[in-house]
């Protein structure tokens, strides 16, 4: 996605409240009024940070996507049989009908039409979502000739988004392509924007494919693989150190392929289709067989796979090589395990 050429056609800012706590839904009658200078700063606020966000989400029921509420009303929107200003309303109103959790914080909705966005390539109009629950103070200086006043002010932050979604119109029948941002809500709170309201789900694509894989792999090795299989600690950092060096000197995955490669032995394989397949089916998560890797969520996964070995309170061993130049054993004079590291220079 790309949003440096995309331009800010229309807009309307609703607030929502917290129906539980009988707060009110303002509905505005009513454009926003909007010049070149307010109209650029709002595009950067509402798009800057989508630019770098690499996961795609796409509108979902378990029902059928005709059920699924936010798509209906992008899709009349989109399609013009019904207005902006209706569709706008009605997306208020639906988010509204989900603020019933006491903790959700009522704000300004702002309900935005985009023109020139890019995906694949393409030229695509997007419908933008928003939402500022918070205030920042700031400071207005008014400076005279012989006097200056100082007023003390709540706003916006312009650094800080709260919550919003870009909706393109592309892969309509899939249900759209739907990026999301929400830096209030976690846990239970989380599930309001993303799930309550918008009824997302993860796109089908090498990006999640990569992702979801690589932490199937991690979870195994981690937690699963020592509860089945005599297992040293370094053996395990040696598999997550094979398991990611994989996504990274390969462009296209093949699960047999890494599955033999990786683990090698008949048992371990057998082990981690099993752990993989109920993995996947709890957490209603897809992952193609084979596909082409993502170097983005490989660099993203990295950050979390970190072979290290913890002794005690004293040493922490890093591991990221040679399996062979690391061996374990049993002092019996000290009546202390050790590990020998074999190297041929500091650094």
């Amino acid at each position: 996605m790309n949003f440096s050429n995309a331009t800010l056609d229309k807009m309307f800012v609703h607030f929502v409240g917290n129906k539980v706590h009988n707060e009110n839904l303002v509905i505005s009658k009513k454009q926003v009024n909007l010049n070149d200078l307010l109209r650029d700063k709002l595009t950067s606020y509402f798009l800057g940070k989508f630019n770098t966000i690499n996961e795609q989400y796409s509108f979902a029921h378990p029902s059928g996507l005709k059920y699924n509420e936010v798509y209906g009303f992008c899709k009349e929107i989109f399609s013009g049989e019904i207005s902006f200003q209706a569709g706008a309303t009605e997306i208020a109103k639906h988010l509204y009908e989900q603020s019933v959790h006491p903790k959700i914080n009522a704000g300004e909705l702002y309900i935005c039409f985009f023109n020139n966005c890019t995906i694949d390539e393409a030229k695509v109009d997007g419908i933008g979502i928003f939402k500022t629950e918070n205030k920042a103070g700031f400071f207005e200086v008014t400076t005279g000739r012989e006097n200056s006043s100082v007023l003390y002010k709540e706003g916006v932050d312009l650094n800080k988004l709260d919550k919003g979604c870009i909706i393109l119109n592309k892969h309509i029948r899939e249900g759209y392509i739907v990026s999301i941002i929400d830096n209030q809500s976690r846990g239970e709170l989380a599930q309001y924007w993303k799930d309550d309201f918008l009824k997302i789900k993860e796109r089908s694509d090498e990006y999640h494919f990569t992702k979801n894989y690589l932490t199937v792999a991690k979870d195994f090795i981690v937690n699963h693989i020592e509860g089945e299989f005599e297992i040293s600690k370094a053996d395990k950092s040696d598999l997550l150190n094979k398991s990611l060096n994989y996504f990274k000197e390969n462009s296209e995955f093949n699960s047999s392929d890494f599955e033999s490669k990786v683990f090698g032995d008949t048992a371990i394989i057998e082990s981690f289709q099993k752990f993989g397949s109920t993995y996947l089916e709890d957490k209603s998560i897809e992952i193609a067989d084979t596909f082409s890797i993502s170097p983005t969520a490989v660099r993203k996964q990295s950050r979390i796979f970190k072979s290290v070995i913890k002794l005690d309170n004293n040493f922490h061993i890093y591991i990221h090589g040679d399996r062979q130049l690391i061996e374990q054993g049993f002092d019996k004079n000290l009546g202390k395990k050790y590990y020998k590291i074999y190297f041929d220079a500091e650094s």
